[in-house]
């Protein structure tokens, strides 16, 4: 018996499954694509200008993956990571792949960039390393800033993965459970975290100190009061953040 043909456009997707990356992650990247942004040195980042669709092509009949949401759970401007561009060689349509937050972490798709505004750039990003339990600021690939952190315990994890800094909030008083100010990730806990209304991974200070460094929180990461303060005032909002 004839062995049977795997049809050429399975084949993606069969690569992804052996590489452990789920379906809902993946998104084609059509050929004459152009890198916008590599998360370490450069990248670039966008607010949205309404609730278009994102979807898993660039192509108006594609799958639908999920829909551009203006604000975040705060009510705070929402932003997108770009990561590449595609122009229609026939329509001249110009989209813009990006990540996308929420369950399931690590969703990309492609836009319309009618559907965002204009693109912004940062030169920062930051690393999480959740077995040094230490955060790296890092500026056009120099060190700027280090410090301990506190992550999830065993039972509510830290997600690791590629996300970004969509908002921060400076809060009143200071000396509450999220300290002098918050930022808010595009990561999302798979179990509640320490920030409401909706389970994000957020970055903020602590009325614990002690606990710091450790794993007691329930996603989210923690820091001293001093050491957010100082972050705050280097890392803007659009910063690539790799947990680790």
């Amino acid at each position: 018996m004839a062995r049977p043909r795997i049809p050429r456009v399975a084949l993606p997707v069969l690569l992804a499954l052996a590489a452990g990356v789920g379906i809902a992650h993946a998104a084609s990247v059509p050929d004459g694509a152009q890198r916008v942004s590599n998360e370490t040195t450069l990248s670039r980042y966008a607010n949205p200008n309404d609730s278009g669709p994102i979807r898993s092509a660039p192509g108006r009949h594609a799958r639908l993956v999920a829909r551009l949401k203006i604000n975040t759970e705060d009510r705070l401007p929402n932003n997108y990571i770009v990561l590449r561009s595609w122009t229609d060689p026939q329509g001249g349509a110009l989209w813009y792949q990006v990540r996308i937050p929420g369950r399931p972490n690590g969703r990309v798709g492609w836009v319309r960039s009618e559907s965002l505004g204009p693109l912004q750039t940062v030169r920062t990003q930051l690393v999480v390393d959740r077995h040094t339990l230490r955060a790296t600021l890092f500026r056009s690939g120099h060190r700027v800033f280090r410090a301990p952190i506190g992550v999830g315990k065993a039972s509510t994890p830290t997600p690791g993965g590629h996300f970004w800094i969509r908002e921060k909030l400076v809060l009143s008083g200071g000396h509450g459970v999220y300290g002098p100010l918050a930022f808010g990730t595009s990561a999302y806990s798979n179990k509640l975290t320490d920030w409401p209304r909706g389970g994000v991974v957020g970055i903020h200070g602590t009325n614990e100190p002690r606990l710091v460094p450790g794993r007691p929180s329930h996603g989210c990461v923690r820091m001293h009061n001093r050491d957010i303060k100082r972050l705050a005032r280097l890392m803007p909002v659009g910063t690539p953040v790799l947990i680790k």
